[in-house]
This record gives structure tokens, sequence and C-alpha cells, in this order.
């Protein structure tokens, strides 16, 4: 048996992405959506699991008609899901009264019920989120009921207000596979048996790094799993260290230089750390070329020559101030009193 593990899709979010991007990225993500189903399609993979947080808010109705489509598109495969802590299952939620395909099936419940599928030898575990936080480790108060050959847990959750999740009590239950969500960032916590999916497509600017899905394979001889990288954007982080020769143009070539070298149709967060020509100043409002940028900061400090500076200056006030933070260390709250003050002095001498 042959499956697919996605999770946080977060339809309906909409992620920054920078000037270039922002429009689409709502777009994208069901663009994101509609792949995997074409690919469970072609491939007639028997099983695709939604771990949660399919809808980054309540669904709405025309949302969900859609969703149910492209899931109906799928002959030969079984779709189960379930609602994670954005998409909770509210008195008013449309997850309540929706009818799914035949193939489509939704653990609602707030306590973990299993779905059987015979002619695939296999039972699905899985609860709903009915609020937004749980704080109880509701996996483990039920043990597989061992009717079924295969047994896959598919579960959300993973940190203290949202199900907690004891990775050793899980595996000694006995599942054959147990398929995580709510942790955006992929991750393998125990090799083919318990795997974060994480976020379909990055949906945070924290959301750094590869992103897709989980694709395995359920036999007598276990389960075989392997992560498939599909995201059409990155959230990826540069860091550039100044020195005093560099100047505001030379900065700019430089973060293009590194845009290029990463994708320019990834998304970045630039910091600039380093240290700079004190009479230069970065001008940032102009270094977002491709409108990929939506984190930058700056953290470079003035390279004085502080020695020089006191001997030019011993008989004035700013002498006297260099003198009061003699021995301060570089990284010290002092130092850069220091430079602030220094910075200060200079510019009102300038006036």
């Amino acid at each position: 048996m042959r499956f697919i593990h996605i999770a946080d899709v977060h339809l309906g979010a909409s992620p920054d992405a920078g000037s270039a991007y922002s429009k689409k990225r709502s777009s994208e993500l069901w663009d994101a959506l509609a792949e995997v189903v074409r690919t469970c399609r072609r491939e007639e993979t028997e099983l695709l699991l939604v771990a949660g947080d399919l809808f980054h808010r309540q669904p709405l109705l025309r949302e969900l008609k859609e969703v149910g489509g492209m899931f109906a598109s799928l002959e030969k495969t079984k779709v189960v899901l379930i609602a994670g802590n954005h998409d909770y299952i509210r008195q008013d939620s449309y997850y309540r009264t929706f009818h799914w395909s035949s193939n489509v099936t939704m653990l609602k419940e707030e306590k973990l019920e299993c779905a059987e599928f015979p002619e695939l030898n296999l039972a699905v575990y899985g609860l709903s989120y009915h609020s937004r936080e749980i704080r109880e480790a509701r996996y483990e108060q039920e043990r597989p009921r061992r009717r079924q050959k295969y047994e896959i847990l598919l579960a959300h959750g993973g940190d203290e207000n949202h199900i907690p999740i004891h990775k050793a009590t899980l595996l000694a239950q006995g599942y054959d596979y147990v398929a995580l969500g709510h942790i955006h960032k992929p991750q393998v916590l125990e090799e083919n048996r318990m795997i974060y999916a994480g976020a379909l497509e990055p949906v945070d600017t924290a959301d750094c790094g590869p992103h897709g899905y989980v694709k395995g394979e359920l036999d007598e001889k276990g389960c075989r799993t392997e992560f498939v990288s599909s995201a059409g954007r990155e959230y990826r982080q540069i860091r550039i260290a100044v020195d005093k020769a560099m100047t505001g143009f030379q900065l700019r070539e430089q973060i293009c230089r590194e845009i290029e070298a990463g994708g320019t149709q990834n998304i970045y967060k630039v910091r600039i750390t380093g240290y700079r020509d004190p009479e230069i100043r970065f001008d940032l409002s102009g270094m977002d070329v491709y409108g990929n940028i939506v984190e930058m900061s700056e953290e470079t400090k003035p390279a004085y020559a502080f020695e020089k500076l006191l001997m030019q200056n011993e008989e004035n006030l700013l002498g006297s101030y260099i003198k009061s933070f003699l021995g301060a260390e570089e990284n010290s709250v002092e130092y850069q009193a220091l430079c602030l003050g220094v910075r200060a002095l200079i510019d009102t001498r300038a006036e």
C-alpha cells in the first residue's frame, strides 16, 4: 500500500512573501494541494493522509466544495483527514455538515476514533480539534485494536498546548506509521515510523528550508518513507558581513548575488553584520531589488579607530567620552554605548 502524508496546508492564509510574491502566495497554497492530488492520481496512490490544518482558519463552504472536488477526483485513492488547531471544528463549522465523496473519511470526533479499510488491510486512527488548544495527551489514551494488518495514527500536535506527544509512548503502542502535523519544519522522530511532514508550503517567515510531503509504502516488510521536496518557494536566510571598505552600492550588489545564487523565486531574510566605515550609512530601502526580501536587519557597528580619535581629541568632550569607555569589550552594552555616543558627538560637531 502506497501513501502520501501531508500536513499544515493552511489554505486561506496570505503568507508574507515580499512585494513580488505576496499577492500570489495565497493561490500558490491551493496550487500545492492540487499538485499533490495530481501526483496521487498519476501514481495511483492508495492513501492520502492529511494531518490537520488543511485550512488556516474556519473553512468557507465554497472552499470546502473546492477541496471536496479535488479529493473526489481521486478514484483510486482513499483520503483520511483531521481538523487541527487552526481549522478546529466549531459549533458552526461547515465541517460538521459537509458531505465528502465516498473515498474521503474525516475523523471528526474529539476522542480517538478508527476508520477501517479492509480492501487495504488498513485501519487509520485519529481525532479532530474542537477548540484551539488541547492540553491532554489524547493519543496515548487508546491502543490500536489490531483488527487490520496495517495501522496508522494520524495526529496533530506536539507541544504543551496542542496535544503533547511523547515519542517513546506512541512508538510502544505499535502503530506501523504515525503521520504527524502541527510542526511546520519537516522532521523525522523515528525513521520510517514517526514523521512530521511539515507545512506543504512555507506559510510563515520562520518556516525556513525545504517543504513538501512524505511518500511511503507499507507492506509485510514494514514501512519505507521518503521526503519529497515540492514547495515552489522557500524562506531562506542570508547573512552578509561587511567591512569598513564596503559601500552601500557594494552591499546592494552582494545581496543581489546571494539572492541570484539561492534562486530569485525564493523569499529571503537578510541580516547585515560586521564593521562599517563610520561615515557610511546603509540605505536599506533600495536593497530589495527582486522584491522578495521580507525581513532585513542591519546590525553593523562603526569601525572607529578609537585610539586615533582619542589622540586627536584629548582636550575636549569627545576625548573625555572615549576615555570613560576604554577597555569595553566589543560585544558589550558599554561598547555599544561608546559607538552611539561617539557618533552623536561627531554629528553634533559637524552641524
